[in-house]
């Protein structure tokens, strides 16, 4: 870890704390060369899984498209960068929990769905009706009917 004051690249760990309902570890670094203390963040990084699309496509996992399918549906909703992030880390926990190197999206959505129903139901909606892509007013309304 390079220093950000100095760029000197021999820094050491003065301390270490599991955060994010220990998802994460936040450390605290020291730099050798300037003494300058800074944090660093550790997270969890999904490698080498397979998304398998609807068209059969196939294609690597990208965290981006994860937080960019959330940032649509919570839109103007209101929640905190931490609950984002902690919502991220528990959906990457939970498709990590299939132990599985290829997956369908069909598998990502449900996973999203399920985190989304219990942190905001109107982003919730958002996501299943375009994930669900609802032909009628019926159909959209079934599912309102299931939250309630």
């Amino acid at each position: 870890m390079f220093c950000p004051l100095c760029q000197h690249q021999n820094t050491k760990v003065v301390d270490s704390r599991v955060s994010q309902g220990g998802l994460s570890v936040r450390r605290r670094r020291e730099c050798l060369n300037c003494g300058h203390r800074f944090s660093t963040l550790e997270e969890m990084e999904i490698l080498d899984l397979v998304v398998e699309k609807r068209d059969g496509r196939r294609e690597s996992y990208q965290k981006e498209k994860l937080i960019r399918g959330l940032e649509r549906a919570l839109e103007k909703r209101n929640f905190s960068r931490e609950d984002f992030h902690s919502l991220v880390q528990k959906i990457e926990r939970d498709i990590q929990r299939t132990k599985k190197q290829s997956i369908s999206s069909e598998e990502i959505g449900k996973i999203v769905m399920d985190h989304l129903r219990n942190f905001d139901q109107v982003a919730y909606i958002r996501f299943a009706s375009v994930y669900r892509s609802f032909e009628d007013v019926e159909s959209f309304q079934q599912e309102l009917n299931q939250l309630k």
